[in-house]
């Protein structure tokens, strides 16, 4: 399997939970309220499973890779620019769940910020994994020797598998200092 085969995999569980935000944030719109349940759940798939975990072996390990090598400029630039995509995902799901937080402070007109929010990451995954899949990955294969794909392989396997104790490791420690324990 190659470096990218993983990446892609995650992105078809990705593509599911755009679905989920789609269909849910239409149901909160018409009905004028948000499900706060569910909007924490999606800011924590897109936080820890989207950015966190797939991003985080993109730009940890294969961008990283890649940065190395003597690129097409085509291909330098796209890179370039899916790491900036990856940022304004940050950034919408920072703004996410800051208009969540107003909305729970009384802050009524936050409501509406979430909606958007919402579609805006709709809106957003569906091209940026289409220009992963099927432009940038298959370029960067290119640039990787066999050897450097079995090894970069690896990376992200290891990569894996520490996630979980990173993301439970962290939940502890939020809950140690907000108790006073930490």
């Amino acid at each position: 399997m190659k470096p990218i085969g993983p990446l892609m995999i995650e992105h078809r569980l990705i593509e599911r939970m755009i679905r989920l935000i789609e269909m849910k944030e239409k149901k909160m719109e018409e009905h004028g309220k948000a499900d706060f349940d569910f909007v924490d759940v999606a800011v924590d798939f897109v936080r820890v499973y989207a950015d966190r975990t797939h991003h985080g072996k993109e730009e940890d390990i294969l961008f990283r890779d890649l940065a190395k090598k003597n690129m097409a400029e085509e291909d330098r630039r796209l890179m370039d620019e899916l790491v900036e995509e990856h940022r304004y995902g940050r950034r919408l799901v920072a703004d996410l769940n800051e208009a969540k937080e107003g909305y729970i402070r009384g802050h009524k007109q936050s409501l509406e910020v979430v909606f958007k929010k919402l579609r805006a990451l709709v809106d957003f995954y569906p091209e940026h994994i289409r220009k992963e899949d099927k432009v940038f990955f298959p370029h960067a294969m290119g640039y990787l020797s066999q050897q450097e794909q079995e090894a970069m392989l690896q990376e992200c396997w290891e990569f894996d598998r520490h996630m979980i104790h990173e993301q439970y490791g962290s939940i502890v420690e939020t809950w140690e200092k907000r108790e006073g324990q930490g």
